[in-house]
C-alpha cells in the first residue's frame, strides 16, 4: 500500500502493510535509513504494480490512534498542488512525529461550563446568524469596528459547536498576544482551551497532539501551524484578525493560513468564520462576488465611541533638533497624564535605531550575511533582524578608523522613542511609569496585568500593541512615524498601513473615556491618512481595488514569485536568466525579471527573483509546474511562492 512520509518527497512509496489496514492509518516505517511516522495514503488509479518481493515492510501500525480522515488527506493533497510543495513536505507540517513519542501524562480533559456574555440587540442578531446561517454554507466574514464585541459574538458559535460535541480551531495571528483572549475564554467557558504554540515542550506537544487526534480536546487556539493539526471531528474554524500578514508562512512550505483554512473548511464541510475590523481586500472581494457572507457590527460596545483621529503635519509642527516627537504631541501627552489616563507611543521599528553611520566617512554598518543594515540595540550591540547576527558596538569605524564619537545612530526605533519620552520628564517632580513592548522580548503576563490595571502610564511599542488588547484607561495613541509603512513597492502597502494604524487607533477610548489618535506624518494628503481621519475604510478599499484591478494584481489576477538562491552569485544569476529564457510562450502570462531580490543576500545566500503575472483564465500552478519540471541547477535552489505577500 502507498505510505506518504513526512519528508521532501513528491509522492507516497509502496510498503508491505498488514491486510485490512485502512487508508489514513498512522504507521512507522523506514525511509533512507530513518524511522519516520507516515500515513497509509490513498491508492492512485494509475499506480504501477510492484512485486511484493521488492517491497519493504512497515515497522508497525500505530494502533492506539485513529486513522486520519479522508477529507483531511484530500485537503493536504490540495495544499500541495496549490503551493507546488512536495506532498511529503506538506505532511511534515502535521506533527506526525508526536504520534510515536511516549507520554506519561494524558491531556487534562476540558470540562466546559458555558456562561455566555450578554449581548446587545445588534450583537445578538449577528450571533444568531453565526449559529444558524441557513441556506448554502459559505465562509462568513464577521466585520466589526474595533471594540464592537466580535469575540463575544463568535463565542456563541463556539458554544454551539461544543454543545454538538465537535472540535473547534481558533487561529490567531500571534499566540504570544492572546493573554486577554484566553482570560475571556476561560471566564466564558469555565475552562482553558488547548493552546498550540512553538514554546511548548515536546512532551506537552505530544500530549496535546494525541488528544486532538483522538477527539479528546474540543477547543484549540493557535497560530498558523495549528491549522495542520489532524482533528478527529472538526466542527468550526475561526480565523481571528483574518487580515493579519503574519498568517503568511515564509519558510519551508509557503502558504497563507487564512486561505488554506477556508479550503479546509470547504473540504471537511464545516463552517468557517473570518473576523476583522479591517478585512483584507481579498476577503472583501469574495464578499462582493457572493462567495462569502458578511455580518456587520457597526457600533462599539457600551458607551465607547470611535476615537478622534488628528493628523500632525511634521512639515509644520516640526520636532526639535534630534527629536522625533512633535511639540503638539508632547502637550497632548502631558494633558492626558494629568488626567490620570494612559498614553501609547507606536513606532514600528525594533531596537534603538535602524542604522549606525560614521559621520566622518559615511560608512554604514551592514550585516556580513545579508544585504541589510545592522540595527542598533541599546548602547551595546548591533543586530541583524533577518539572520540574527549580533556584534558589539564598535570602538572605531572599520573604514576610516574614526573614533566611536563619530559613529551616529540614525533614525528612531522603539527604544529611542522610549528614551526621548523619558528625557521629557528629567527634573520633573514626578516621573510616570513606562513600559517598552517589543517583539524582541517576551512580555510577561504580569506586565500586561499592570497595564490593564492602569499601573503603567506610558506604553512604547511596536505592532504587537495593535492587536486585540483592551486597556480601559488608554485614551491617547501616538503614531510616531506613520509614513514608514508606505515606503517601497509593496502592492499592499496602503492596505497594510491603514489596517495597522486603524487597529492601533482602536486601542484608544475602549472604556468610558473618549479616545484620541495623533498621527505624525509628512504626507497628510495621502489617501490612507484621509481614510484614518474620516474612519472611511470602504472608500480607501474601493480605491485600492480600482488600482489593483487596473494593473491586474491580486485579487484581480494571479501572481507567483520564483526565488532562486545560492552561495555563488554568478550561478544564481545565470540560473535565473536561463529560467526566464525558457518561460512559457503564452500571451496570458507575463514574466517580470529576473532581478536581484530587494533583500539580495540573506543568511549568506544570494537571491534573484522572477514575478509571474497571469489572468484568472489560466491554471497558474499547472503552468508553473510544467515550466519548472526538470529545471535543476547545480548549487541553486528554486522556490515558488503562489500569491506572495512579501517582496523582500
Amino acid at each position: 500500500m502507498p505510505v506518504l512520509m513526512p519528508a521532501l518527497v513528491e509522492a507516497a512509496f509502496d510498503y508491505l502493510v498488514p491486510e485490512h489496514t485502512q487508508e489514513g492509518t498512522l504507521v512507522e516505517a523506514k525511509l533512507a535509513g530513518r524511522s519516520l511516522v507516515g500515513v497509509v495514503w490513498d491508492a492512485q488509479k494509475d499506480a504501477k504494480e510492484i512485486p511484493l518481493a521488492k517491497l519493504k515492510p512497515i515497522t508497525q501500525a500505530i494502533a492506539d490512534l485513529p486513522p486520519l480522515k479522508r477529507e483531511f488527506r484530500q485537503w493536504l493533497d490540495w495544499v500541495s498542488e496549490f503551493t507546488l510543495a512536495p506532498k511529503g513536505a506538506v505532511l511534515s507540517l502535521c506533527g506526525l512525529a508526536y504520534a510515536a513519542k511516549a507520554t506519561r501524562k494524558k491531556f487534562a480533559p476540558q470540562e466546559f461550563i458555558v456562561t455566555l456574555p450578554k449581548l446587545t440587540k445588534g450583537q445578538n442578531e449577528v450571533a444568531e446568524q453565526l449559529i444558524r446561517p441557513g441556506g448554502e454554507q459559505k465562509p462568513i466574514l464577521l466585520d466589526g469596528v474595533t471594540g464592537s464585541g466580535k469575540t463575544e459574538v463568535y463565542f456563541h458559535a463556539i458554544a454551539e459547536a461544543i454543545a454538538k460535541n465537535t472540535q473547534v480551531l481558533v487561529l490567531v495571528p500571534e499566540i504570544s498576544l492572546t493573554h486577554q483572549w484566553l482570560e475571556r475564554f476561560e471566564k466564558t467557558f469555565g475552562a482553558a482551551p488547548c493552546v498550540w504554540h512553538s514554546r511548548m515542550t515536546p512532551a506537552a506537544k505530544a500530549r496535546a497532539w494525541k488528544a486532538v487526534v483522538k477527539g479528546e480536546v474540543q477547543v484549540v487556539v493557535g497560530a498558523r501551524s495549528a491549522l495542520f493539526l489532524p482533528f478527529h471531528k472538526l466542527g468550526l474554524l475561526v480565523i481571528d484578525e483574518e487580515h493579519d500578514p503574519s498568517y503568511k508562512q515564509e519558510d519551508g512550505v509557503l502558504y497563507h493560513a487564512r486561505d488554506m483554512a477556508v479550503i479546509r473548511a470547504r473540504v471537511e464541510k464545516v463552517p468557517v468564520i473570518l473576523v476583522s475590523a479591517t478585512p483584507s481586500l481579498e476577503t472583501l472581494e469574495n464578499v462582493r462576488e457572493g462567495k462569502y457572507r458578511a455580518l456587520h457590527l457597526t457600533e462599539r460596545f457600551g458607551a465607547a465611541g470611535l476615537p478622534t483621529v488628528r493628523l500632525i503635519d511634521l512639515r509644520i509642527d516640526t520636532p526639535e533638533r534630534g527629536a522625533f516627537i512633535s511639540p503638539l504631541v508632547k502637550k497632548a501627552m502631558l494633558e492626558t497624564l494629568a488626567r490620570g489616563e494612559q498614553v501609547l507611543f507606536f513606532m514600528n521599528r525594533r531596537g534603538y535605531a535602524p542604522l549606525l553611520l560614521c559621520r566622518a566617512c559615511g560608512h554604514r554598518f551592514a550585516c556580513s550575511n545579508c544585504s541589510a543594515w545592522l540595527v542598533v540595540h541599546g548602547k551595546s550591540r548591533l543586530e541583524c533582524h533577518h539572520c540574527g547576527h549580533k556584534e558589539q558596538l564598535p570602538t572605531e569605524c572599520p573604514s576610516c578608523k574614526a573614533a566611536a564619537d563619530k559613529l551616529a545612530p540614525c533614525g528612531p526605533g522603539v527604544e529611542r522613542i522610549a528614551e526621548e519620552v523619558r528625557d521629557i520628564f528629567v527634573g520633573s517632580a514626578s516621573t510616570p511609569t513606562l513600559a517598552v513592548l517589543s517583539s524582541d522580548e517576551a512580555i510577561a503576563a504580569e506586565t500586561w496585568a499592570e497595564i490593564e490595571a492602569g499601573k503603567i502610564d506610558i506604553l512604547v511599542g511596536t505592532q504587537m500593541v495593535a492587536k486585540g488588547h483592551h486597556f480601559p484607561r488608554l485614551t491617547l495613541v501616538v503614531v510616531v512615524d506613520a509614513d514608514v509603512g508606505l515606503d517601497g513597492a509593496d502592492l499592499r502597502a496602503g492596505e497594510r498601513t491603514y489596517q495597522l494604524l486603524h487597529q492601533l487607533g482602536g486601542r484608544a477610548g475602549r472604556g468610558e473615556l473618549a479616545g484620541t489618535v495623533l498621527v505624525q506624518t509628512y504626507a497628510p494628503e495621502h489617501a490612507v491618512m484621509k481614510a484614518l481621519v474620516a474612519h472611511d475604510r470602504d472608500r480607501l478599499m474601493a480605491l485600492e481595488a480600482r488600482e489593483r484591478k487596473a494593473g491586474g494584481w491580486p485579487p484581480f489576477g494571479q501572481l507567483a514569485a520564483i526565488l532562486l538562491d545560492g552561495v555563488d552569485e554568478k550561478k544564481v544569476r545565470e540560473a535565473a536568466q536561463m529560467l526566464a529564457r525558457t518561460a512559457p510562450d503564452d500571451k496570458r502570462i507575463r514574466v517580470l525579471g529576473p532581478a536581484p531580490a530587494p533583500l539580495s543576500k540573506l543568511r549568506g545566500q544570494y537571491r534573484y527573483r522572477l514575478l509571474v503575472k497571469a489572468g484568472s483564465g489560466i491554471h497558474l500552478q499547472r503552468t508553473l509546474k510544467g515550466w519548472l519540471a526538470g529545471q535543476k541547477f547545480s548549487g541553486v535552489r528554486i522556490k515558488v511562492d503562489v500569491n506572495p505577500y512579501y517582496f523582500m
